[in-house]
């Protein structure tokens, strides 16, 4: 199977612009999932209760994981955001959220509750066949990516910036990834990384 190749394609200090060219690129995609990736991590209490307030469904986690030194046994965060006092809180940070929901329904405001932490949002879905760069569609593959405070697709690298990435297929899908780039009005950012 293994996995995209997703190529840098648009990067830019601001999250609701990164996010607005990755809807353009959606808009592109033949074939789009019923299901929206939403990732954070969240680095302050502040960040915690504004992104808990916009997906009050979710699971939160510790973004690293928590033994009890009493039990060697990982520590899981239980506690309710929306009503744990700060200085609980506090200590449980940084924590984590990954959650899926149908397109269209809480992106626009899990943009505004991000904080300073890397998070993403994936669409995926398929490209359609494109005969001019002898590109075919790959659903496996096939997407776009926006991680907001960062440059590197597998979170790696935290960045003042915020870069929206094209998933092709495994193979790197090098004329499409171009030409998707071009579509913003720019060109591919830098080599491919391995994706989802």
């Amino acid at each position: 199977m293994g996995n995209s190749r997703a190529y840098p394609v648009f990067r830019t200090g601001d999250a609701v612009e990164a996010w607005t060219q990755a809807l353009r690129l959606n808009a592109l995609l033949e074939v789009h999932d019923d299901e929206v990736t939403l990732m954070a991590d969240l680095m302050t209490v502040e960040d915690a209760r504004r992104m808990a307030a916009v997906l009050p469904r979710a699971e939160f986690n510790h973004a690293r994981a928590q033994v009890d030194p009493a039990a060697p046994e990982i520590v899981h965060f239980g506690s309710d955001i929306a009503t744990t006092e700060d200085a609980l809180l506090e200590p449980e940070l940084p924590l984590s959220v990954l959650h899926y929901v149908p397109p269209g329904t809480v992106e626009d405001e899990f943009v505004r509750a991000l904080g300073r932490g890397i998070a993403s949002i994936g669409l995926s879905g398929r490209w359609p066949d494109d005969a001019e760069t002898d590109s075919g569609g790959v659903a496996a593959y096939d997407g776009v990516e926006v991680v907001f405070n960062g440059d590197n697709v597998n979170w790696s690298r935290p960045a003042d910036h915020h870069t929206v990435f094209v998933h092709v297929d495994k193979w790197g899908d090098l004329p499409r990834a171009e030409k998707l780039a071009a579509f913003l009005g720019g060109t591919v950012l830098g080599d491919a990384q391995h994706g989802w």
